[in-house]
């Protein structure tokens, strides 16, 4: 807790430094690319028609009685959240070791940084979410104002991660590979395009709510989809889970940071 607390405070103390590491990665990641930020927008857009297509045609996949391209629109854009704001913070102590050597920055502001770039094109992808909620019909309600609360949790759970698996790689840099392969498998069990009934199995089912990508996503779909706030339970599932996953990784990263510079 004490190191989350640091965190917050740092983040009054080093908001150039932070605005500066993001506009920074904003610069690298649309350098010399025509369409810039616009591919924000379309990425999303794309992944789902490619995905629409496979999945209700070939496969004749299902949201279970709701419009597909909305069901699936919504998981991409969670889990791509996920995926993009670890990937980059897994690597960010190691790329940034030579400003590490100049001048003092706590390490902690790499990983943070990442996560909260990747926040940003996050909230651009949900425009082309509302738009095909609207374009679809699906409606809106006064639940949507709870949809942050999913927001802040899958950025909770992204942050903890991210700092687990920065400091992991600092170590071990075998993690950097494996990783990739650990998120295809997460990939494939989030019901991103499929449905959890199609497993039959109460059992099956009970496991999968274990996975907090799911909890979070099936918290969004439950308000987009019925228009009404989800249980109380589901609340305190996403909290849980959120929760515990950024007091553990903060506190690895804590632990291991000092002993860093031996490793790079």
């Amino acid at each position: 807790m004490r190191f989350l607390k640091q965190i917050r405070l740092s983040l009054e103390k080093y908001r150039f430094l932070i605005a500066q590491l993001i506009s920074r990665d904003f610069k690298v990641k649309y350098k010399r690319s025509a369409l810039g930020v616009l591919w924000s927008l379309l990425y999303p857009v794309l992944t789902m028609s490619v995905l629409a297509f496979v999945f209700s045609h070939v496969f004749h996949a299902s949201g279970s009685g709701v419009n597909f391209l909305v069901y699936l629109l919504t998981g991409i854009t969670f889990f791509n959240y996920f995926s993009e704001a670890t990937n980059l913070s897994m690597s960010s102590v190691l790329a940034n070791f030579s400003l590490l050597n100049k001048v003092y920055v706590p390490k902690y502001v790499f990983p943070l940084t990442k996560c909260l770039f990747v926040g940003v094109n996050f909230l651009l992808t949900l425009l082309p979410l509302y738009a095909v909620i609207l374009l679809t019909g699906t409606g809106l309600s006064w639940a949507h104002l709870l949809l942050p609360y999913a927001y802040l949790c899958l950025f909770a759970f992204t942050l903890g991660m991210g700092f687990l698996l920065a400091a992991a790689a600092v170590f071990v840099r075998d993690v950097l590979y494996i990783y990739g392969v650990a998120l295809t498998l997460w990939m494939y069990a989030t019901p991103l395009f499929w449905d959890v009934s199609m497993l039959g199995d109460p059992f099956a089912e009970r496991l999968l709510g274990l996975n907090p990508l799911f909890q979070y996503i099936g918290f969004a779909r439950h308000i987009i989809f019925t228009g009404t706030a989800p249980s109380a339970e589901s609340f305190a599932r996403c909290a849980l889970s959120a929760g515990l996953m950024l007091l553990l990784g903060a506190a690895f990263f804590r632990e291991k940071q000092d002993s860093f510079v031996y490793y790079m």
